[in-house]
């Protein structure tokens, strides 16, 4: 067989002779001939088999080929979603341009002014760049002209771009770019479900494109385990301040780091990242931190320790699953189940980088249902049964800017013109005139162009350049809020515009640098916080960016529990034995969940699965149980509430996971009403309800502010929170705006589709629904959010920290007698019974050491006219009377926060078995402080 390098210049072969380079790789021995047949190409392959190579080696091949002024201009641009590749692909092609003469830069938005007035004036061979610095390309003349003779594009991380609306933006930029320059297209892809999808996305509606799709030939090896509590756990889980089973987590994942060179672990939100980084700091374990809200130095300083070995572990979010070089991978860890089976075998793809080695990937999970979505998306990656892209079609925000950048492209252009071009594009491969007409109306009424009634004609107006400008990227403008730590005063970092509106409250709490911090006041643009230095049982509310959990994934975990519920003769070795047969785990993992579903038919509960809900009531809770994923379980869940809304005539509150729907109620209602609201409902009504309830929620208010801003309506720095929903919606409604605000939501947050199809199944007797009361499955959900957090009721070890916070605390001791003594003192130091050293005394007050003033203003009470004055100098002697009465204990109360003598006295006064309790109700009383205190006035 022909070694396909034999068919580049010799220059090259020399050039992969020096690097070792003389086998290629099966992508490269696959693709190279495709590429330099001349045809557009998506190359799907795993992270590590030379996909880089497999485009630009026949790209620089034809660029070696030519000569004089076919060489001038710009012959190939490569375009990657992320800076940080940028600055990685830039480093790795460096090598060949020294090697074989051929220039190479790179261009986005931290580009200096210098750096691009030499690229205009002496255009690279290669440009490597970002979809959103093209989109400026296309409107600046002198680069537009130094891409005419443009020969390639090539698209790294296709797949990526293609499922956001920066890849529908690009899809038209990449047809402006084709009116006036004839190019290959090039797409470079990890391993997707829908490679026909993606491929039309990269070659448009009028090109043919050539699919080499390589298999997985490295070997995969995943394990799934939920670790086993030992004693040492116990141990480590006092000195975190949490459960021993999250100390049991950290144990195994501390000691598959200490037996690889090189471990990269994978969690699903920043929360998770700051949360594990947290718990190392305290274990002084040596790791770095990667994740999106870090800065660019942050980032890079990361991905360096770890490149260089300074860190044996990296602990990363998503942005680690694109290919950006980190060095030989040994190991991957994914911490909790990675929810898709795209994203485990792009993440455990990382590990075995070396060109034939095996991938090897150990998950970490948390719960029984945890470990069973893990077994079922490890099984699914292993089959290459992976999730179809959804693509984002017919964008209205998108088409707005696409038209805008035209207009200022060209100056005028006739609107014909215009959607002839929109409709190469994949995703505006079926839009409507009336739709294209839509869009063009709402930017002449912003402003934006002008479409002349007589000719069709769009022009430029005075506003275009600065909106295209200020518009290059489809990423929504998010305000920024500075976060000042209250005690130091120092800044500690920025929180996006997403988390402060939708998390932000008083009291709240979040991590970030692996701090834990509770939210003091918001402000316009600050959010000030208090440290908090142990989490003293206090879970984050918020849990960050949830990857959803497919249809397909949460029903195989329903069939996993049927498994079990279908062997009731069986013991429970041979059901262990049956789901290891199938699924890759241990035995103490399977044992749990075969002890868990088999603990849900000893109690007398019928067990949920794929083709049964079960609905379950208590008090005013309703539990929906229904292995139907995240956005089915959104979507059936909101139309329920918004049927029960109409019914009670007030708001229901809601909560999902890929499970179950937890629905509170004003009132209590019966298990069997809900089943048959279910079973009543005509899939036909989805769609319109989900629409209506949408109105005034702060998702889809969110949602139209950011196309607004994409459409010109809305300037970038409008405060979101003084606009009103009402005033929106009148604005808004029937607009192309709005339509794309519900489009938005529908696309990334419900399926309705899917939805129908299950009620179709309901109302068929594929899927059964039975009433019940609340059962350890149902009970047994909404833990993801607490991931590595403190445990959720506080076990002994938070109850000692508490304890130990307290009497390390100082109180003023006060004689209320004499009013000649004070003294501060440490809790712990202060005696059982209090006293008096001058008067002898035992009418001492335990104050706060900021209540001097409370002092001054009992020794001054004889003469006080403010009524405040005087309640304040009541509660002085109500402290007092509570110290005489009840001595240290009275003290150890007084001394907490936000504890004054009222509550104080109800925490003293309650009969409890032991001192723990006692603890347990300060803890108590301090978290209702913190809840209430934004009401105190």
């Amino acid at each position: 067989m022909v070694n396909v390098f034999n068919l580049l210049d010799e220059r090259i072969q020399e050039a992969l002779s020096k690097l070792g380079m003389t086998t290629p790789t099966d992508t490269q021995e696959r693709a190279i001939p495709v590429i330099l047949n001349n045809k557009n190409t998506l190359v799907i392959a795993p992270t590590g088999t030379g996909k880089t190579e497999s485009a630009m080696l026949p790209v620089m091949n034809d660029i070696l080929k030519m000569s004089g002024d076919d060489r001038a201009g710009i012959k190939a641009i490569y375009i990657t979603p992320l800076r940080a590749l940028n600055r990685d692909m830039l480093k790795r092609l460096n090598w060949w341009s020294k090697e074989l003469d051929i220039s190479i830069s790179v261009r986005h938005g931290d580009t200096t002014q210098h750096e691009r007035r030499k690229q205009v004036l002496k255009p690279p061979e290669v440009l490597i760049t970002t979809p959103e610095t093209l989109q400026a390309m296309l409107v600046g003349p002198r680069m537009k002209h130094n891409l005419r003779s443009l020969a390639y594009v090539v698209v790294d991380e296709v797949h990526d771009l293609a499922s956001s609306k920066r890849g529908t933006q690009l899809s038209i930029g990449l047809e402006r770019l084709a009116k006036f320059s004839k190019f290959k297209r090039i797409g470079l892809s990890a391993t997707v479900g829908s490679p026909e999808e993606v491929a039309k996305f990269l070659a448009g509606t009028e090109r043919d494109v050539k699919i080499v799709e390589v298999s997985i030939a490295k070997s995969l090896d995943f394990h799934v385990t939920q670790p086993e509590v030992n004693h040492s756990d116990k141990q480590m889980a006092r000195k975190l301040l949490t459960d021993p089973d999250i100390a049991a987590q950290i144990r195994i994942m501390i000691d598959i780091i200490d037996k690889n060179k090189s471990t990269l672990m994978f969690v699903n939100t920043r929360q998770s990242a700051e949360a594990i980084s947290a718990r190392f700091k305290k274990l002084e374990e040596n790791i770095a931190v990667h994740h999106g809200s870090l800065s660019k130095d942050a980032r890079i300083e990361a991905e360096d320790s770890f490149k260089e070995g300074r860190v044996k572990a990296l602990v990363c979010t998503s942005s680690m699953e694109l290919g950006i070089d980190i060095g030989d991978i040994d190991h991957v860890i994914q911490y909790m189940s990675p929810r898709e089976v795209s994203r485990l075998l792009q993440r455990v793809g990382r590990a075995g980088h070396r060109i034939g080695e095996t991938s090897t990937g150990t998950i970490i999970t948390i719960n029984e249902d945890d470990s069973a979505e893990a077994w079922a998306i490890a099984r699914r990656a292993h089959e290459g049964e992976i999730e179809r892209m959804d693509l984002h079609t017919k964008s209205y925000d998108a088409l707005a800017n696409q038209i805008c950048a035209m207009a200022l492209e060209y100056g005028d252009i006739s609107s014909e013109e215009v959607l002839s071009i929109v409709r190469k594009a994949y995703p505006y491969r079926d839009l409507s005139r009336k739709e294209f007409d839509d869009v063009c109306k709402q930017l002449m009424e912003e402003r934006l162009i002008f479409v002349n009634p007589e000719n069709g004609m769009i022009n430029k107006k005075g506003k275009t350049r600065e909106y295209i400008f200020e518009n290059l990227s489809m990423i929504p403008d998010e305000k920024r809020y500075d976060v000042y730590d209250v005690i130091s005063g120092r800044q500690i970092g920025t929180l996006d515009e997403a988390f402060v509106i939708n998390f932000a409250e008083l009291g709240s709490i979040f991590i970030t640098k692996g701090e834990m911090w509770r939210i003091v006041e918001v402000t316009e643009d600050r959010v000030k916080v208090e440290p908090i230095e142990n989490p003293q049982g206090e879970v984050p509310s918020w849990t960050g960016e949830e990857i959803p959990v497919p249809f397909n994934v949460a029903m195989e975990v329903g069939a996993i529990r049927r498994i079990v519920e279908e062997m009731p003769d069986a013991s429970v070795k041979e059901a262990v034995d049956k789901i290891m047969s199938a699924y890759p785990t241990d035995e103490y993992t399977a044992r749990k969940f075969v002890e868990y579903v088999r603990k849900q038919i000893a109690d007398n509960f019928p067990v949920p699965t794929d083709k049964k809900v079960v609905v379950e009531d208590e008090d005013k809770t309703i539990m929906i149980n229904a292995c139907f994923g995240h956005k089915v379980n959104e979507t059936l869940g909101r139309v329920i509430t918004a049927l029960l809304a109409s019914k009670f005539g007030s708001g229901v509150a809601m909560e999902i996971d890929p499970y179950r729907i937890k629905l509170e109620l004003p009132r209590r209602i019966r298990a069997t009403d809900i089943v048959k609201m279910i079973k009543d409902l005509e899939p036909i009504y989805v769609e319109p309800i989900i629409e209506k309830t949408l109105k005034n929620t702060i998702l889809l208010k969110w949602k139209m502010v950011h196309v607004a801003r994409k459409f010109g309506a809305l300037s970038k720095d409008v405060d979101y929170e003084r606009i009103s929903m009402e005033k929106l919606l009148k604005v808004f409604e029937g607009t192309p705006m709005y339509e794309e605000a519900v489009r938005e939501i529908f696309h990334d947050k419900l399926d309705i589709d899917m939805t129908k199809m299950v009620l179709e199944k309901i109302r068929r007797e594929e899927i059964k629904l039975i009433p019940g009361r609340l059962s350890p499955i149902g009970n047994a959900g909404f833990t993801g959010g607490r991931e590595l957090m403190a445990p959720e009721t506080a076990d002994r070890s938070i109850i000692m920290a508490l304890k130990d916070r307290i009497m390390n605390d100082h109180v003023l001791l006060f004689c209320l007698t004499c009013q000649k003594y004070s003294a501060k003192k440490k809790v712990m130091n202060v005696d059982e019974s209090p006293e008096c050293p001058i008067c002898g005394s035992k009418m001492i007050a335990a104050l706060k050491p900021w209540e001097k003033d409370e002092m001054e203003l009992v020794k001054k009470a004889a003469t006080l006219k403010s009524e405040e004055d005087r309640t304040k100098v009541k509660r002085v002697y109500r402290n007092a009377n509570l110290v005489l009465s009840h001595g240290k204990t009275a003290v150890i109360a007084l001394a907490s926060r936000g504890i004054g003598p009222d509550t104080a006295s109800r925490v003293i006064r309650k009969l409890r078995d032991d001192e723990e309790d006692f603890y347990r109700d300060i803890l108590r009383a301090e978290r209702d402080y913190v809840r209430t205190k934004r009401f105190w006035v």
